[in-house]
């Protein structure tokens, strides 16, 4: 599986190729999936082009983008969306279009709560698990980690010729637990590229776009999620 990452947290100052409206991201998304993304991840934005979980929002994310196409849609649930953990399950069970899938980072207050509120009301969890955090070992601990759709395992060490070790790292802490759930492995920024090609050597399943990396393997600024995605499948079919 290659999901393809719209847009992130990133805004208008990391310029105008970031899709911040809906329909800018149903453009991207479909431009992607036709390149060869599997899996769509998007993070919705409010008017001013700030991470947002609000229903109205979220729907009309939803909406647009599975108005162009067919493969699984899913969202962020990132506390800096709504850092109070009460506002955010109050903010998500207000959904009123439910995506496939919605990330939940498990090193952040409230996730086992909001894991548990998605997977109740038929929502995916992607299960995202950061390195340099405490996330693996909790997750190790929840008795939802059998439960949830797949492990999203983040490698925030942008550091190429360190990257790969920490990646063992990461991968030895979530073997500690029985979880048996599918891994999607992807790093970010200068660390991007390394990762997705050793996801391909491991067998994983990963992801490219705009919320990782805003750059091509050689350096050059990257046009599109399209190009990303089709640079990302050529190398990893050509490791």
């Amino acid at each position: 599986m290659t999901q393809v990452c719209l847009n992130g947290s990133r805004g208008a100052s990391h310029g105008a190729l970031i899709p911040l409206s809906p329909g800018a991201m149903a453009d991207s998304a479909a431009d992607a999936v036709l390149a060869g993304a599997t899996d769509v991840h998007v993070h919705p934005k409010s008017p001013c082009g700030q991470d947002t979980l609000s229903p109205r929002a979220v729907a009309a994310t939803l909406t647009a983008i599975r108005s162009r196409v067919t493969v699984p849609v899913g969202v962020t649930t990132g506390a800096w969306a709504e850092p109070d953990p009460a506002r955010r399950l109050e903010r998500v069970s207000g959904w009123t279009v439910l995506p496939d899938h919605a990330s939940v980072n498990w090193h952040e207050p409230g996730a086992e709560e909001l894991a548990a509120l998605l997977i109740g009301l038929g929502v995916g969890v992607e299960a995202g698990i950061r390195s340099g955090t405490d996330g693996a070992a909790r997750f190790a601990a929840s008795p939802l980690a059998s439960k949830v759709l797949r492990v999203l395992a983040e490698v925030t060490d942008t550091d190429p010729t360190t990257a790969e070790a920490t990646v063992h790292t990461l991968l030895t802490d979530l073997a500690a637990s029985p979880h048996g759930r599918p891994i999607l492995l992807h790093g970010e920024d200068t660390s991007t590229w390394p990762v997705l090609r050793l996801a391909a050597r491991r067998g994983l399943a990963t992801r490219i776009g705009l919320e990782d990396t805003l750059h091509l393997p050689n350096g050059e600024r990257a046009l599109s999620n399209a190009q990303l995605i089709t640079t990302a499948l050529a190398a990893t079919h050509h490791p």
